[in-house]
């Protein structure tokens, strides 16, 4: 039920990226938007979710990540993404489940201490919305995976971003539970940075 990790990543993340974007609906211009910007924990968040058979299921939240996004504003693809999440900061609200995901049967905290995405490339797919492609490393597997971002606003130097995907539990080695619980983790993020 770990597979929340990613992210995009995750983290996801990576779809920071995505807000560079362009014209968006508050009419902000590339050459506006492109620029370095380090994203906050505030402001921002990390939610995840993994359906269970007969309904429920689990979701939950990273507390702590960290990242960079740098915006190319002559093209959008050659804009890059770096995202960290230190899976130990994990919440469900439940302790016991939190002990879990911890332990060596999900993230495996005490061994493999950050989740990383690094972009690898930058596809614009609308006006203000792109797909952010990368490597999302958890527990020492990599593998490809793509979100997508929004951009939802740029105001006084402070980007926002909405990003979201679905990442399969079992190319991490994390998909204990499963078929009761679904091997898909959604990811439901949203990114505020500020250019520095």
């Amino acid at each position: 039920m770990s597979v929340h990790v990613f992210g995009r990543v995750l983290g996801a993340a990576a779809l920071i990226a995505v807000g560079l974007l362009g014209d968006t609906a508050s009419a902000v211009a590339l050459s506006d938007a492109a620029g370095r910007y380090a994203v906050s924990n505030n402001g921002s968040s990390i939610r995840f979710a993994i359906g269970k058979i007969g309904g429920g299921g689990l979701s939950g939240a990273f507390g702590q990540f960290k990242g960079t996004i740098r915006i190319d504003g002559g093209d959008i693809a050659r804009s890059k993404v770096d995202i960290t999440i230190f899976p130990d900061s994990v919440g469900t609200g439940q302790g016991r489940i939190d002990a879990f995901l911890k332990s060596d049967a999900v993230f495996d905290v005490a061994n493999s201490r950050e989740i990383t995405f690094r972009s690898t490339s930058v596809r614009r797919i609308g006006d203000n919305s792109a797909v952010i492609t990368g490597q999302l490393t958890a527990r020492g597997h990599t593998n490809t995976e793509k979100f997508t971002a929004e951009l939802q606003g740029l105001k006084g130097g402070q980007i926002r971003f909405r990003v979201s995907g679905q990442v399969f539990r079992s190319r991490y080695q994390m998909d204990v539970g499963t078929p009761i619980y679904s091997n898909i983790v959604a990811f439901d993020m949203e990114f505020s940075g500020r250019r520095g």
